[in-house]
């Protein structure tokens, strides 16, 4: 067997893991460990393509689950365990020193946990899977890599990370937009390069990873110069709970005449809006689909959605200034929501997209292509692996 990468995306309540081969891109293994720290806790997990699932206790989290993957699952096929080379792990916010992936150094710890402030749910819980993961797999100590969602944004020029506010927070604390999604836009842009027969370093898209967090990239050439997230992953679209972007004063407001604390707005702004706040009932988008036509809320929230990500894919189309090769929608939401695409789309009609029906409807549950008529301007799916991004990064450094 050869050399295998063990994968590892710690969230504030869930873990996803797998094993994959990073060269032919095979899935050994994958599973997700879920309700962390509720009665239900629990985790779910494909080898070899047998399906299995258990109850983790109550209460469990990352450590439970770490553990039970290792002492149930890998016990199933040891020489899986044994093939595993490396470990790469997924880090929401690298900050402004870590700027591609790395080997895990004490020195990279100290910068994630600096970085802490930026991502407050993603990154104490990656601390938590490195840790783990050095006491689980102490023979590759070493050889563990950092995949930040932050890189491939590092190529944006200073009039698009920099807010305008006093140049001195950027300077001596480091307040500036990061992005986030950054393996993911990278995968998908560089697909579509190969699917339209355009060279990495020439091609220019618009990519939209839309999922319970969402968030939009310009890339020209094969860079970045600018997407939707900010500092936090709290900026830009309208996401599954999070309000993306809103006018600053509300917060004031909020605070001064409805008396909200700063902690109920920050609970408010990142676990009560987005689809959430506009339905009233879910931040799953499957709800507004479904009832979009017979529910007020459901087409409030959905309208609104597509409307936002349309206004910011409107924006990337001038600041690409030339040729756009396509729009590529990727992420749960991207890849599986016809309506969504179709919605927002149709408000992009003036720039020559005509949405194919029966294309779009195609493009569904792993499958990718052009959802656009022929002669059309170009809108696609492609289904993203961030996993095979992981897997690879890990290999080049670690192998």
């Amino acid at each position: 067997m050869s050399k295998l990468v063990l994968i590892l995306n710690c969230g504030s309540s869930s873990l996803k893991f797998s094993i994959l081969d990073p060269i032919s891109g095979d899935e050994k293994l994958s599973g997700l460990a879920e309700a962390f720290y509720l009665p239900e806790a629990r985790i779910k997990w494909k080898l070899h393509g047998e399906k299995g699932q258990a109850d983790l206790g109550a209460g469990a989290a990352h450590t439970e689950a770490l553990n039970f993957i290792v002492e149930n699952i890998f016990t199933k096929d040891p020489a899986l365990q044994n093939s595993i080379s490396a470990i790469g792990h997924r880090i929401v916010h690298g900050g402004e020193k870590l700027t591609k992936s790395m080997l895990i150094t004490d020195e990279v710890v100290n910068e994630i946990e600096n970085a802490i402030q930026f991502a407050p749910l993603h990154n104490p819980a990656h601390l938590i899977g490195i840790r783990e993961a050095f006491k689980l797999f102490p023979a590759l100590k070493d050889k563990n890599v950092a995949v930040f969602d932050t890189a491939f944004h590092q190529t944006m020029p200073e009039e698009a990370f920099l807010y305008a506010l006093p140049y001195s927070l950027y300077k001596e604390h480091g307040v500036r937009r990061y992005g986030a999604h950054g393996t993911s836009h990278y995968y998908v842009s560089r697909e579509a390069a190969k699917r339209l027969g355009i060279a990495e370093d020439k091609v220019n898209v618009i990519t939209c990873h839309l999922g319970n967090g969402g968030s939009v990239s310009a890339i020209r050439h094969g860079e970045c110069i600018d997407t939707s997230m900010g500092l936090t992953p709290l900026e830009g679209l309208v996401m599954g709970t999070r309000s993306g972007d809103i006018d600053p004063a509300i917060m004031f407001y909020m605070h001064k005449t409805l008396g909200m604390s700063v902690d109920e707005i920050e609970t408010t702004l990142t676990k009560k809006s987005g689809l959430l706040g506009l339905t009233e009932v879910t931040s799953d988008c499957r709800y507004a689909e479904d009832n979009y036509d017979s529910e007020v809320p459901a087409k409030r929230a959905l309208d609104v959605y597509c409307y936002r990500l349309a206004k910011y894919i409107g924006s990337y189309m001038a600041v690409i200034g030339e040729r756009l090769d396509a729009i590529v929608f990727t992420g749960g939401i991207g890849e599986n929501s016809a309506h969504v695409r179709e919605i927002t789309l149709n408000h992009l009609k003036l720039f020559g997209y005509q949405i194919d029906e029966e294309r779009n409807l195609a493009a569904r549950f792993g499958n990718e292509g052009v959802i656009t008529k022929d002669g059309s301007s170009v809108a696609m799916v492609i289904p993203t692996n961030e996993e095979l991004v992981i897997a690879q990064d890990t290999a080049k450094l670690c192998f």
